[in-house]
């Protein structure tokens, strides 16, 4: 422990640079985030697109920007302990009344950590713990807009709250109908406040930036009636032509809003001058959803990181079980693993792969990265990708160091770094997500109920049979969905999907990925003769982009039953010619509407809307 001292400029000097490096990245992130206004009201989708990719870029170049000007300018990497304790503290200072201290928290993090050497990872000289509340910040008085506003509608003026509500985000397009609009959410929300009598504190509280994701703007607020407190978000799409928008549905309640923020969608674009208070808000909506997942869906992904690997450590040190290998089918890409008392698996490239696999390991990094930056519509789970993580040994089983060992030797080192007897285990490079079941342990679940026998008419083995529909239908849906997002999965086995705690079909097996555009779908060509019809190898010319559709079937219907239910609701999927048009679709500029909520929640299901692939 050092004696608290603040006697070196040098160390001020170090801490304004860091200071002024994060302000700089949190100024154009917000920029960012701020003109996805402009390009809604615009309907500029590539851009949007364009945008939320290179957006996830801003955090990792500001961060060598700064520490590339910490070198340079002040050498900073040859500078005692002392200079490096006294620069936190002087940071901590410069963190008095800031907006984003949590961010800029992370942000010295991650720059000194590329500066010091591993001793110096404690709290002393990095942000261990957090020492700056985000309880209660409050907005400058220059800042004209609060985090949220709030309106107190009465029942005879309902329908004029909900027009000045919406107008009050200042959208520079018009409204087919806003009038009509508004009178539909106002006959949609009076049955959820769960009396017909209003208390003296109803209200309706909405955060002050729209949430843009996709095609889509959203409302995202709660109504307050009593203790009756309901989450709810309006989704403002254009109708056809995209000349004019429309309020598309109401979603409410904690299951909406889970569809809505889930972890396998895009990040949203928020123009947010605190964004704890948007997170502290969004946590009364959701409050079993943890913190860091809202900083994920809010775009901050380095702070939710931040506070993942926080909330791990703390379930480390308050739990006994081991990590081991995880159940299900080995991939031949990747050694997973887990620990049964936490709702995450830890995965890790292997060293070599087996024939067929043709790969290596930047290109497999390259095709997560590609999963970070593109629009995962509901059916690709986010990664948390982490470097030197370290473990207590004594939490891992024999059984998982030798498979480790065996797979992956150049990942893992076994050391006591620490030089104070506890061995850990560092895994050079992880990718962490949200754990799922298997479709095909799932699928399997239902088989083994009872589900696939059509004369077992038990209530046991009908829910298992409506389990085993739900999970091929979900199955195709979400490759539906992929298509529409130009991704096609390349390894299409069930393994390869799991299904979440909302039923959804998520696909979490990326190393085959490639775009839709870049395939080539074709249909099997006609033998040239009985030769060509009975050999057992393909007799026919393959290019490395060629898909043939026609031949999914073998490795995915080989259940008569799960056929059955996949060809009465997918069978195009198995037809080049579905495939080769949303192919051309795209190349052509469409960018096809996915939204995460079903159509029967939709005001207008008659209104002749570009095409919308739900999603749920």
């Amino acid at each position: 422990m050092f004696p608290i001292r603040l006697d070196s400029t040098l160390a001020y000097d170090i801490a304004k640079a860091l200071i002024d490096g994060f302000n700089r990245h949190y100024r154009l992130f917000r920029t960012e985030s701020a003109r996805a206004k402009h390009r809604f009201e615009t309907a500029d989708w590539a851009g949007q697109q364009r945008a939320q990719r290179e957006r996830i870029e801003f955090y990792d170049l500001r961060v060598r920007e700064c520490s590339n000007r910490l070198e340079r300018e002040f050498k900073a990497g040859e500078q005692p302990m002392d200079i490096w304790h006294q620069v936190k503290l002087h940071y901590i200072g410069l963190l008095v009344d800031h907006h984003q201290p949590e961010l800029a928290e992370t942000f010295f993090n991650s720059v000194t950590t590329k500066i010091l050497h591993r001793s110096y990872f404690q709290n002393d000289f990095i942000f261990v713990r957090p020492a700056v509340s985000t309880e209660y910040i409050e907005n400058s008085e220059s800042e004209t807009r609060p985090t949220y506003r709030a309106y107190y509608p009465t029942p005879d003026n309902m329908h004029a709250v909900l027009l000045r509500l919406v107008k009050d985000f200042g959208l520079h397009c018009d409204f087919e109908d806003l009038p009509r609009d508004a009178a539909l959410v106002t006959a949609a929300i009076i049955p959820l406040l769960g009396t017909s009598k209003l208390h003296a504190n109803f209200q309706l509280q909405v955060l002050s930036s729209l949430f843009y994701r996709n095609k889509g703007a959203y409302v995202v607020g709660k109504m307050i009636n009593g203790f009756h407190e309901v989450p709810f978000a309006l989704p403002i799409l254009y109708t056809r032509g995209e000349t004019q928008l429309a309020i598309d549905a109401v979603l409410h309640g904690e299951d909406d809003m889970h569809m809505l923020f889930s972890f396998a969608r895009a990040y949203f674009m928020v123009d947010m001058d605190i964004p704890s208070a948007y997170v502290q808000f969004l946590r009364s909506m959701m409050p079993r959803k943890p913190r860091n997942e809202f900083y994920n869906a809010l775009g901050l992904a380095k702070q939710g990181k931040t506070l993942f690997y926080r909330d791990f450590l703390f379930h480390l040190r308050h739990s006994t079980d081991k990590f081991r290998i995880a159940p299900g089918i080995k991939g031949m890409v990747m050694l997973v693993f887990d620990l049964p008392s936490f709702p995450y698996v830890f995965k890790v490239i292997k060293d070599f792969y087996p024939p067929p696999k043709d790969t290596s390991r930047e290109q497999i990094k390259d095709k997560y990265l590609l999963v970070k930056q593109h629009d995962r519509v509901g059916r690709m789970a986010d990664t948390l990708e982490y470097s030197e993580v370290a473990f207590p040994r004594n939490r891992f089983t024999d059984e998982l160091i030798a498979e480790i060992e065996k797979f992956a030797p150049s990942q893992l080192e076994i050391s006591d770094r620490d030089g104070d007897g506890q061995l850990e285990v560092i895994i050079k490079h992880a990718y962490i997500e949200r754990r799922m079941i298997p479709l095909n342990i799932f699928l399997q679940e239902a088989f083994d109920a009872g589900g696939a026998d059509p004369n077992n008419t038990s209530s046991a083995a009908l829910q298992s049979r409506q389990q085993l529909e739900r999970g091929v239908i979900e199955y195709g849906n979400a490759l539906k969905d992929l298509i529409a997002a130009n991704i096609f999965p390349g390894d299409m086995l069930w393994k390869n999907f799991g299904i979440t705690r909302h039923g959804k079909v998520v696909f979490y097996d990326y190393d085959e990925i490639e775009y839709i555009t870049d395939c080539k779908f074709r249909k099997v060509p006609t033998p040239r003769c009985e030769e060509d019809e009975m050999s057992g190898e393909v007799w026919y010319t393959v290019g490395p982009h060629d898909v043939f559709p026609e031949t999914f079937g073998p490795f995915l219907l080989g259940n008569p039953v799960v056929k059955e239910v996949f060809m009465k609701h997918h069978a195009d999927l198995l037809d080049a010619a579905y495939w080769q048009t949303h192919k051309e679709r795209i190349q052509a500029g469409y960018v096809y509407d996915v939204f995460p909520y079903d159509q029967n929640k939709r005001f207008h299901l008659a209104r002749p809307d570009a095409e919308l692939r739900q999603s749920i």
